[in-house]
């Protein structure tokens, strides 16, 4: 199983999971050459991607997605209220007849080889959703645009081999930002985004021996930076209620431009 990070953050979001037999992205949200060429560095191409699973209708989670979808006839995987949402958007042109599959949180479903278990995310779009992997006993998820965590969120992201996991901002660099008020409110809240802080405390809920890497992603690009998410996030689990220290985990940032390291499990 592979999990390579295209582009994570708050201008475009696209991310790439596969096995020997099945590639597919989460979310198109840069343009169609830049997704080919974060493809052709994995040494595929987009003849070959067998499924886009949307999260959820914001552009830069589906920027790319109709020029892909027409391009390769990829099937497109994702709920019915983004569904209808899409269906709606005149920016990504007509999306052929047949190619939106809709599907539900909670109900797993197959992509040849590979176990697609969708899980509700709270974000202020129409039906987001998260999506976690599975083939041959190892797993890997894909966990942004989360204004709150719950119980519900740790059970779908327990016992994960890998992990890319929202880092989205700093608080105090948000409030005391330029953003207007109703924006910061919106960043903050529990349909918003994770901050380092919150995205640190949900790692420690979820690390045990077995988790191989982790990525932060999402990471705005006016309230955050690589270094700080990074350092804040390695504060929280070191100093919180867990028995490990950071730098027991490979934790990396996923990058806004380029591709990130492949992970191999």
């Amino acid at each position: 199983m592979r999990l390579c990070s295209i582009a994570s953050g708050s201008s475009g979001n696209c991310i790439y999971v596969g096995t020997e037999q099945t590639h597919v992205l989460v979310d198109a949200g840069i343009s169609g050459k830049k997704i080919e060429q974060g493809l052709h560095q994995l040494d595929l191409q987009g003849k070959e991607l067998d499924a886009i699973l949307v999260t959820h209708e914001h552009s830069d989670h589906i920027q790319g997605l109709g020029v892909l979808a027409r391009r390769y006839g990829i099937p497109i995987y994702t709920a019915h209220g983004t569904a209808q949402a899409i269906a709606g958007m005149k920016s990504l042109g007509k999306i052929p007849n047949g190619l939106i599959h809709e599907i539900q949180a909670d109900h797993p479903f197959m992509i040849k080889d590979m176990e697609v278990k969708p899980f509700s995310i709270s974000h202020d779009a129409a039906e987001p959703i998260g999506y976690r992997f599975e083939n041959d006993q190892k797993s890997v998820a894909v966990a942004t645009d989360l204004g709150v965590y719950t119980e519900y969120t740790v059970q779908n992201l327990k016992n994960l081999d890998a992990l890319l996991l929202e880092a989205n901002h700093d608080i105090r660099m948000l409030q005391v930002g330029s953003y207007p008020y109703y924006l910061k409110q919106r960043i903050l809240g529990n349909k918003g985004h994770l901050s380092n802080e919150n995205a640190g405390r949900l790692l420690c809920e979820l690390l045990h021996d077995d988790m191989k890497h982790i990525f932060l992603g999402h990471l705005s690009k006016e309230n955050n930076y690589e270094q700080l998410a990074y350092e804040t996030v390695c504060a929280e689990i070191t100093m919180g209620e867990n028995p490990y220290k950071s730098d027991d985990f490979k934790i990396q940032i996923a990058n806004r431009e380029y591709n990130s390291e492949i992970v191999q499990l």
